[in-house]
């Protein structure tokens, strides 16, 4: 005779067999869609694409390609089974513009692979959560929409700006914090192991390696996305309270009306970053004033009832600094290396700033660089017996030529004289094939 309470038990442990097995899969489906082919070769390609600096194993990207058809099974398999080991990422000084140095860890090559297709599978997960206000390191989103969001909410009359600096964000960010906001999301155990190794796998300093306790190494391609996840918590708490903000990375921007709104939001702001997510904000880079006074992303604003976007003075002193550098007189460079060098330049620097609504700052940077070119050429004739044959054959007739060959007037001052002015002007600086930046931005701007 079947015992009815027996065949009910055997039915209860087969059913919990088959959840068990379903829920099994789950956990592991995100690991296996990271690992899948066509995610792992349009991380490969990407990849390959950045290009970048080896790691402490010294295996250039170029490589990588083979390394990864020959030993892709056994790295898989290690994966799979947890027992993958990320390498130390070698630790890269880059001097910044304002001073001091920006800390890089550049993770091996494979690292950057693995880290690669990982982000290309959670930036599925969470970006579509993630705030309209924030910009930094997302899919169409650049941070040319950054700076014009901005401009939106000074048009509004949102005319202070409470500006906020995480000190070292990168270096600061807690492990255990982080990875307790993943596994909200994230169910598959194996993946929330491997992510948190890439954040302790250390850092190689002058051949030691260096245990990471806390922090998320610039440099690789996963630190940006964990960035965003951490910051969404500040983007959420921002939205609740109704402000008007701005986010591309660490750099966070809060528009308001008045001075004393800004002040008020600086302190309860700057008591949720570093109470509730543990972080610091920089006090000397941060303040409360008009968006014009400040930079954001190297551009600020006019003061005008209609805002217009212009350029950063520090990124315009940055600029002028290189090209100074360039155009060093002192440099034994020929006109033509110079050209080049100064073309090279500008078209990427003006692809970045074409964003700008006051293009009259490049036709004084046009002028500005033909004189500084200007002086190169008068130094590059240097005997007056070839000042005045070059200049001749400018078309200059012989006695002024006489004259302006044979001055005793300083470089500078003498590449301003009528005479220079006239015969290397525009056309010929055109003819030497130097780039203009006005008529780049028009270009840029009106034809697209």
């Amino acid at each position: 005779m079947v015992n009815p309470t027996r065949v009910f038990a055997e039915g209860v442990i087969q059913l919990g067999k088959r959840r068990t097995a379903i829920h099994g899969k789950e956990l592991m489906a995100m690991l296996n869609q990271i690992l899948e082919r066509q995610n792992m070769i349009r991380a490969l390609k990407r990849v390959e694409t950045n290009n970048g600096k080896h790691g402490v194993d010294m295996m250039p990207v170029q490589i990588l390609r083979q390394h990864t058809l020959e030993n892709w099974e056994t790295i898989k398999s290690q994966i799979l089974s947890g027992t993958y080991e990320p390498q130390p990422v070698r630790r890269v000084e880059i001097p910044k513009p304002d001073g001091g140095v920006r800390l890089l860890g550049i993770p091996t090559v494979t690292d950057r692979l693995i880290q690669q297709a990982i982000a290309q599978i959670l930036s599925k997960e969470y970006d579509k959560s993630f705030s309209n206000n924030s910009f930094g390191f997302r899919p169409n989103r650049s941070c040319h929409d950054a700076v014009r969001k901005a401009k939106v909410y000074i048009k509004e009359g949102y005319r202070w700006v409470v500006d906020i600096d995480l000190e070292k964000f990168f270096d600061k960010v807690n492990h255990d914090r982080l990875m307790a906001i993943l596994a909200k999301r994230i169910k598959d155990k194996m993946l929330l192991k491997l992510i948190r190794k890439y954040l302790q796998s250390g850092v190689m300093i002058n051949g030691v390696v260096v245990d990471t306790e806390e922090g998320t190494p610039q440099g690789g391609p996963l630190s940006p996305l964990l960035s965003n996840i951490v910051l969404d918590e500040l983007d959420k708490e921002l939205e609740k309270r109704g402000h008007k903000f701005v986010r591309y990375a660490d750099d966070c921007n809060i528009y308001v009306k008045s001075q004393r709104a800004g002040e008020r939001t600086m302190k309860s702001v700057q008591k949720f970053i570093e109470k509730k997510l543990r972080l610091k904000v920089n006090e000397l880079k941060s303040a409360v004033d008009r968006p014009w006074k400040r930079k954001f992303l190297s551009f600020s604003f006019t003061s005008h009832k209609e805002s217009k976007i212009r350029i950063a003075k520090i990124a315009l002193e940055r600029m002028k600094k290189k090209i100074r550098k360039i155009t060093s007189r002192k440099k034994p460079f020929s006109i033509e290396y110079r050209i080049e060098q100064l073309n090279q330049y500008l078209v990427g620097w003006l692809g970045y700033f074409a964003l700008i609504d006051t293009p009259s700052i490049l036709k004084l940077l046009d002028s500005w660089i033909k004189r500084r070119l200007r002086m190169c050429l008068w130094k590059d004739w240097k005997n007056p017996r070839t000042r005045v044959r070059n200049l001749t054959r400018l078309k200059v007739p012989y006695g002024k030529a006489y004259e302006w060959g044979n001055t005793r007037k300083g470089y500078w001052r003498i590449s301003k004289s009528p005479i220079l002015h006239r015969t290397l002007g525009n056309s010929y600086w055109e003819s030497q094939g130097l780039k203009s930046l006005q008529v780049r931005y028009e270009t840029l701007r009106y034809s697209s």
